[in-house]
């Protein structure tokens, strides 16, 4: 049986409740669906409607926010944040602190460096994959 831990929100003082991912030390939202092969480190959240695919590692003190979807094998570091309705690809690594906005999508396989800010909207491909100019 899954351990329940609640979190009182300061602005509206409602009483959210999380489970522990079985695999990890994670928080994950009723409503939110994470693959039991997955890992979810200390401190890292998963809100409600967010999937979350097999093999993906999500760090320590990251957020998965409402809607978004991590793929299969996904490494996502530590304090990042992956806005609502984002898709990261399968095999994509996020490094440490980045910030990805609400509805960005992220080609499968791609590096994104610590500390980066992807805005909002963004749609982040290898550079072959865009067509050039002749």
């Amino acid at each position: 049986m899954a351990r329940i831990w609640e979190e009182v929100e300061a602005d509206s003082g409602e009483v959210s409740r999380y489970r522990r991912h079985g695999n990890g030390r994670g928080f994950v939202a009723p409503g939110a669906q994470v693959h039991e092969a997955a890992f979810l480190d200390e401190r890292s959240y998963v809100e409600k409607g967010a999937k979350v695919g097999a093999r993906a590692f999500i760090g320590a003190g990251s957020w998965i926010e409402s809607g978004a979807t991590v793929g299969v094998g996904a490494f996502i570091g530590a304090n990042v944040r992956v806005g609502v309705d984002a898709r990261i690809g399968a095999g994509t690594r996020l490094g440490s602190h980045s910030r990805i906005g609400s509805d960005v999508t992220i080609a499968p396989g791609m590096r994104v460096p610590s500390d980066a800010r992807i805005a909002s909207g963004s749609v982040v491909r290898h550079p072959r994959e865009h067509p050039t100019a002749a």
